[in-house]
């Protein structure tokens, strides 16, 4: 019964609320509303019918009234109170619905943006459609946030901290974002790109969404999420749908947040990657899903953009199958344009290079038939520029693709011919990018089976010939990249790519034909060292044959084109000498002979030799191909002679040949051949050969000296006895050329005295002067064109018989000889000067070498340095026991000893001992030691000590020669003390040519000495070094001794020039200052010790390396110096220390740890010398020493470090000051990291403050020198920084020090402007107050600030007596401001830690205010006395207003009276709770002074 009445009272007020709606005007229905709706909708939850009915009839009428009237209220607050508090479905779809009415119905927008963000808290609990309308309604009033968004609003929407809620927020967002309106020709209900059909009527509810509202909501909604601060992973879907709205607006702000906000994001990130996925792709292709609910795909534009982030993203990369959608769509999907083509191809390159190999099994060949699919479609020739770019990256792909995943190429040769063929047609532009692509795919044909390997071979000789430059270079790199040296296709391509016209594919074949090699290097010297990896020489001439049949062929006289272009065929004759060697050093290490099959290559390689000497052929291939023919036939002669000796036409033409290396190569040749010679041909030969350029006749240059070249070698071979020639030909053909080297041009004349040489190195010269007549009747007829020409030179026989006499053939030789040392021409002194040497070897006449030596010994003083090794050269063959036979010289390449010894290019060794090829007697003997005994007494007696240092330089060339060409000679053994100590005495020349040959010497005397002789050079070395040596022979100086070089020392005042000792002596006597005489020799000496040092250098820099363990002894002694004269100003010390480092020092900075004591004592002590570069280079080696280094390493040499430092700051030279400036920036970072103790132990932090910080206090700051002064005060501050409470136990004097400083280093001229300032007009108070504004400003006050922060009551104890002294004695105005001030901030960090102290502070600080003069310094302390009152006792507080009251009464001058008043003013501001006890006493006083 009770609820049937409750239901009646129910309807009955519904009821009576109906009437009052309707009887209610609608000026007045908005307020009857905001009490009705609420309850009519709650009554919903009635389930009586006739309940809910009459409730339909009041919201009907309340719809009807309301629908045409948006100006009318609904009461939305209390209908989401309704909506939150209700349970019943009705009763929240009633309110929800409502709720929305209500809204779109406030006029306010600070109702709206209020409202909204309490709409989302416990979204996610609601019903899909309730969250979709709440979501709209919270959009909307984003609208209001499209300028900038309130920081109380933000504040609300950050506190939205659910993940579900802000996942919904989110997303509704970034649908938003996507949504375009339709357009205006659109019929029926369509979806943006990205959304499907239900999304889109989510966003726009009843109204689809235009123009300025869209856009403002978009912007809106941006400007809430930054606000809300959320992770770049999850805003960056949202930003980068912004960057490609249509609006530009909107673009601009999502462009903007991207870089701002979401550059950051972690592209790594699987969930965001996934979401970037969906959203390019959509669901539109899941048929499984309504047709309503389908997502379409998104725009192309923001695919694009979706492209490029996927293409910076390895785990985009790897997740399949979403990946190949992606890649599929850009390509051949339905839409798709040339932006997304190319955003494909760009992503599909980066698949392939970042894929992990499990998926790219899976993608890999699904997507390069996709793309062979694509370029089949594509035309060459494209045009569009789109289309060529996108060529070029399928064929990137490609080139990716074969680097990862080589199994799918190297099955068939298809991808290669493709790829090949397709850089022949693409457009120039494109085929850098295919030829890369064609590089990166060789290395998937690595190893491939022989028929792919066939085909490639084919391929690519057929590309190594084609017009494409591109397609010729990826040929040779292919060929050098897939196979190796002994591999004949790939290197005869490389032969076709040396002759290429583009320099990168020639050098490229080079480097595959001679790998680290220089390419322009001869073949004698690449046979010094022959690898073992190149193919059988049969093997790669058949297959050259096989290219050009017509290398079987033989070549003929007059033969004009070569078979190959010239490059390539010098490239190849060099490769094929190289295999050729490769197999002759095998063949005699097997000790086994020569087979036929290695006969029948010889052959062929002589036919191939033969081919390139063609006239149409480059001067370098034939200089080439018959060095190459020499080389033959140094390890052949016997096969070669026989060759030849049938074939001596077509040798002979080659003599005249404009080349002089070819010429000297064929003479070599013709010499060789001459052993097969018949006699009668090899007389023949000689007289044809002497006829061609004897006086009469007047040839070509070339004619005769190719003439005179091959005499030499030809008489030579004759004169062994194979063939045997009559001795009157000999003989004849002997003075012939002695007759040419006085009767031609200086060049032909070299080169007869060269031939004369080969000639003396098979016998005696001397003998053929021996009885020998012109008489007709003794001549056979085959002499009788030879001695006509001398007939017709001499005038009579008789002359001609005496000079030809042995003594006189002789001299006149020498003689003629010694003529053309005097020539300006190098090239036939060097001829004539080895000469001098063949002939003395071969002939060990006593007269004969004296003459030869006197001749040798007239060229001391050249300044030529190639003069000097020829005769250092010469000499040694004088000596004896050279490391070279007649044999090595006349039947090879040989040149000269230096050249075949790297004499001046590389490391030399002392050659092995060869005795003398002539059997000597005991007259040989003792002329050969005589001559030795000469050559002994010129170098030690005159040359290697004399005071000419052109002079010097000759004997530390010859004496070098001598010890590395006859090393192991025993008289040279003998004479190892003495040379040790000449070349220890010539380390010290100033002429870099002598200091290398000594330093070089050096080395090869430790080579040569026994283990007492290597400690000894080794222990004089070191000495040298370290500066303890002391040169045990001096050079006499005369007048015309040069003492410097030439302008070093600069000029006399008239111009002329100042460097020998006359001249130095001169100066003095003009100066009136004789004894500057030695001023200048101590300055000379000084330089020689530093040359002498340079020089030990550079020998000690190859002997380090064998020396060993020898060295260990002295390495304590050594290692410092080394490790400082890496520093040193001069260059060349530098250098050569840095050798003598690389050398001995395995490990670096192992050896500087073990030996770190040492090498910084020494440093320390070096940095006080009086030598300026000792100072420097000390200061520059601690300045890298002290890095990274630890406490216990340089804690008790950083006192002595800072010293240097500082000193060195205010060195007297500027090198110095610089260096002292680097040796403080490493101090100065050194000591920072060691006093912090977040970097360094706390021990360890401590101690190296107790260290640092009281000498900066006491020598830094206070210092005279600015530099010393600025670098002080800035570290003491960083230390205040950094140090922490490390800094404690050093307050009270860091504080003293910086408050004194405060008026110490104030400009000084400060203080003379403050005694003027009233003349001009200043106040003095002003003035002050100026100063002291400065002075807090100092990096001084920012310490003391620094140091406010780590006071504690155990440093007050020190810190007060340190401050009371600082009041009572302190001098300036700064100081004493700063004091008084400092000690008022510090009474406010310590508080009432500062009571204990307030009786001995208050002691001093009161008279600084009575007598101090300065009203700022006044007003300062009377500051601090009102801080100290604040914590006085009662009884200190009493006393200190009760003095204050009594500077004013008692009597004195105004002076105290203003201190009285300063004082209780700052007590009554400072302290008004205490003087408010003392008022009594206060005010009569203040009132007084009032009046």
């Amino acid at each position: 019964m009770a609820e049937i009445a409750s239901q009646k009272e129910t309807e009955a007020m519904l009821e009576r609320m109906l009437t009052r709606l309707a009887l209610t005007d609608d000026s007045k229905l908005e307020a009857v509303l905001g009490k009705l709706l609420p309850y009519a909708i709650s009554s919903l939850s009635n389930s009586i019918p006739s309940t809910r009915q009459k409730v339909m009839e009041m919201l009907t009428h309340i719809n009807r009234r309301v629908k045409d009237q948006p100006a009318i209220h609904l009461p939305v607050l209390d209908l989401w109170k309704l909506y939150q508090s209700a349970d019943s479905p009705m009763v929240k779809n009633f309110s929800i619905v409502y709720i929305e009415m209500a809204f779109d119905r406030l006029h306010m927008e600070q109702e709206k943006i209020n409202f909204a963000p309490e709409l989302l808290n416990g979204l996610s609990k609601l019903p899909g459609q309730h969250q979709d309308i709440l979501l709209r309604i919270v959009a909307q009033a984003m609208e209001c946030h499209s300028n900038q968004i309130d920081e109380a609003v933000a504040a609300k929407y950050r506190k939205i901290n659910v993940a579900e809620e802000c996942h919904l927020l989110l997303g509704f967002c970034l649908q938003t974002m996507l949504y375009q309106p339709p357009s205006s020709n659109t019929e029926g209900m369509t979806c943006s790109a990205g959304l499907s059909i239900v999304q889109t009527r989510r966003i726009t509810g009843k109204y689809p969404l235009k123009g300025e509202k869209l856009s403002g909501r978009k912007l809106g909604i941006l400007n809430v999420i930054e606000s809300m601060n959320l992770a770049p992973e999850r805003v960056y879907p949202l930003y980068i749908t912004a960057s490609i709205d249509s609006q530009e607006s909107v673009t601009r702000k999502g462009e903007e947040l991207l870089k701002r906000k979401a550059a950051s994001a972690n592209l790594e990130d699987n969930a965001l990657i996934n979401h970037l996925f969906s959203l390019f792709q959509g669901t539109a292709s899941e048929e499984r899903i309504p047709a309503e609910e389908r997502i379409t795909p998104a725009s192309p534009a923001l695919q694009a953009r979706l492209m490029s982030v996927f293409s910076h993203s390895v785990q985009a990369a790897n997740l399949f199958p979403a990946t190949l959608r992606c890649i599929f769509h850009c390509i051949y999907g339905n839409g798709t344009n040339s932006r997304l083509k190319y955003a494909g191809m760009e992503f599909t390159v980066w698949v392939f290079k970042h894929a992990s190999m499990e998926q790219l099994k899976l993608m890999g060949p699904v997507i390069l038939s996709g793309i062979l699919k694509f370029l089949d479609g594509q035309v060459a020739a494209e045009s569009d520029v789109y289309s060529r770019e996108l060529r070029a990256f399928s064929y990137q792909a490609i080139g990716q693709l074969a680097q990862r995943a080589p199994q799918l190429f190297r099955g068939n040769v298809e991808m290669a011919v493709r790829l090949f063929q397709a850089l022949k047609e693409v457009d120039p532009s494109s085929r850098s990018t295919v030829q890369e692509a064609v590089n990166s795919l060789a290395t998937a044909y690595k190893d491939c089976n022989e028929l792919v390997s066939k085909g490639l071979e084919a391929l690519l000789l057929e590309n190594s010939q084609v017009v494409e430059s591109e397609a010729r270079f990826c040929a040779v790199r292919w060929a050098t990249t897939l196979y190796g040296l002994d591999h004949c296709p790939s290197r005869f391509i490389c032969m076709l790519g040396a002759a290429d016209t583009k320099l990168d594919i020639r050098e490229m074949a080079l480097e595959g034909l001679f790998p680290q090699k220089q390419v322009d290097r001869t073949v004698n010297q690449s046979s010094q060292s022959v690898p073992d990896n190149y193919p059988p020489l049969k093997e790669i001439l058949d297959y050259i044959s096989k290219y050009q049949p017509q290398v079987l062929e033989v070549s003929e006289i007059g033969e004009r084109k070569p078979l190959f272009p010239p490059k390539m065929y010098v490239a190849m004759i060099r490769f094929l000498q190289i295999c050729y060697e490769a197999e002759c050093h095998q063949a005699s290490l097997s000790a086994r002979g020569d087979s036929p099959q290695h006969a029948d290559s010889v052959i062929l390689l002589c036919l191939l030799l033969e081919h390139a000497m063609a006239y149409e052929g480059s001067v370098e291939l034939h200089a080439t191909a018959s060095k190459g023919l020499l080389n033959v036939a140094s390890w052949h002669p016997q096969m070669i002679a026989s060759r030849y000796a049938e074939r001596l036409p077509w040798l002979r033409q080659f003599l005249g040949h404009i080349d002089s290396d070819t010429r000297e190569s064929i003479s070599r040749l013709l010499g060789i051949t001459c052993s097969a010679l018949s006699t009668s041909s090899a007389s023949v030969l000689i007289q044809e050969l002497c006829s061609t350029f004897k006086v009469l006749n007047k040839g070509r240059f070339e004619d005769s000296h190719g003439a005179i070249c091959a005499t030499g070698y030809v008489v030579s071979q004759c004169m062994t006895g194979m063939p045997s020639v009559g001795r009157e030909l000999l003989e004849t053909s002997v003075m012939v050329l002695v007759d040419t080297i006085k009767s031609q041009t200086l060049p032909l004349a070299g080169a007869a005295a060269e031939a004369l040489g080969h000639v003396g190195l098979r016998g005696r010269l001397t003998d053929f002067g021996q009885d020998y007549q012109f008489h007709n009747s003794c001549q056979p007829a085959e002499m009788e064109p030879l001695t006509k020409g001398i007939h017709e030179v001499k005038p009579s026989m008789e002359e001609v018989s005496g000079n030809l006499s042995n003594d006189g053939f002789v001299s006149s030789l020498i003689e003629r000889m010694k003529e053309l040392l005097g020539s300006n021409d190098i090239k036939v002194v060097q001829k004539v000067v080895i000469a001098f040497g063949h002939i003395c070897h071969g002939d060990t006449s006593l007269r004969l070498m004296d003459m030869a030596l006197d001749a040798l010994f007239s060229l001391s003083r050249s300044k030529v340095e190639d003069v000097l090794f020829s005769a250092g050269e010469a000499l040694a063959f004088v000596w004896g026991g050279v490391p070279v036979t007649a044999d090595e010289i006349l039947k090879s390449g040989y040149t000269s000893l230096s050249t075949s010894s790297n004499y001046l290019t590389g490391e030399i060794a002392p050659h092995r001992f060869i005795d003398s090829t002539v059997v000597e007697t005991e007259v040989v003997r003792n002329d050969r030691a005589k001559a030795r005994e000469k050559i002994t007494k010129k170098l030690f007696d005159d040359l290697l000590y004399s005071n000419r240092k052109e002079e010097r330089c000759t004997g530390s060339v010859w004496l070098l020669s001598l010890t590395t060409y006859c090393g192991q000679h025993p008289n040279i053994q003998e004479l190892l003390p003495a040379i040790q100590e000449a070349f220890s005495h010539l380390l010290a020349e100033q002429n870099e040519l002598t200091q290398e040959m000594a330093s070089r010497g050096m080395s090869i005397v430790y080579d040569l000495g026994n283990s007492h002789t290597k400690s000894e050079l080794v222990q004089a070395l070191v000495s040298t070094l370290t500066g303890t040596a002391k040169r045990k022979q001096v050079v006499k100086l005369t007048e015309d001794s040069e003492v410097f070089e030439e302008g070093s020392i600069g000029e006399r005042p008239g111009g002329e020039k100042l460097s020998t000792y006359k001249e130095l002596c001169s100066l003095a006597t003009d100066m009136g200052q004789p004894d500057l005489i030695y001023k200048f020799m101590d300055l000379a000496n000084y330089q020689a010790s530093l040359n002498y040092k340079r020089g030990a250098a550079f020998g000690f820099s190859k002997i380090a390396k064998q020396a060993g363990d020898a060295l260990k002894p002295h390495l304590h002694t050594l290692v410092p110096k080394l490790v400082r004269y890496q520093y040193d100003p001069d260059k060349n010390i530098r250098e050569a220390m840095e050798n003598i480092w690389r050398s001995l020092m395995a490990d670096p900075k192992k050896t500087i740890d073990e030996f770190f004591d040492d090498i910084i004592v020494d440093l320390l002590t070096q940095s006080g010398s009086r030598l300026w570069r000792s100072r420097e280079s000390s200061c520059l080696a601690l300045s890298d020493l002290l890095q990274g280094r630890k406490f216990d390493q340089v804690g008790k040499y950083l006192e002595r470090v800072w010293i240097t430092a500082f000193r060195a700051m205010d060195d007297i030279k500027e090198s110095v000051r610089n260096a002292g400036d680097s040796l403080c920036r490493a101090a100065t970072s050194l000591s920072l990291r060691l006093c912090d103790t977040s970097l360094t132990e706390r021990s360890d932090a401590s101690a190296a403050m107790a260290i640092v910080l009281p000498f900066m206090l006491s020598n830094g700051i206070m210092s005279k020198v600015a530099t010393v002064q600025k670098v002080s005060i800035n570290l003491v501050m960083k230390f205040a920084k950094a140090a922490g409470d490390a800094i404690r136990p050093h307050l009270p004097e860091l504080v003293f020090c910086m408050l004194e400083s405060l008026s110490s280093l104030e400009d000084q001229r400060l203080n003379y402007a403050e005694l003027h300032a009233e003349s001009v007009g200043i106040q003095k108070e002003k003035f002050e107050n100026l100063r002291i504004a400065v002075a807090k400003d100092s990096p001084m006050w920012e310490t003391l600030d620094l140091c406010l922060k780590h006071v504690d009551p155990p440093t007050l104890e020190l810190l007060v007596p340190r401050l009371v002294q600082l009041v009572r004695s302190g001098v300036g105005l700064n100081t004493r401001v700063g004091v008084a001030r400092f000690i008022s901030f510090l009474v406010q960090n310590v508080g009432s830690d500062i009571k204990p102290f307030i009786n001995s502070l208050v002691k001093v600080l009161f008279p600084a205010v009575e007598r101090e003069k300065s009203s700022a310094a006044k007003k300062a302390f009377a500051a601090a006395c009102g801080g100290l009152l604040k914590y006085a006792g009662s009884a200190q507080a009493q006393k200190m207003i009760e003095d204050s009251i009594a500077l004013y009464t008692s009597v004195g001058d105004k002076g105290t009276q203003v201190a009285s008043a300063i004082l209780l003013k700052t007590f009554s501001q400072q302290a008004a709770d205490v003087v408010k006890g003392y008022h009594t006493i206060v005010l009569p006083v203040v009132f007084m002074a009032r009046t």
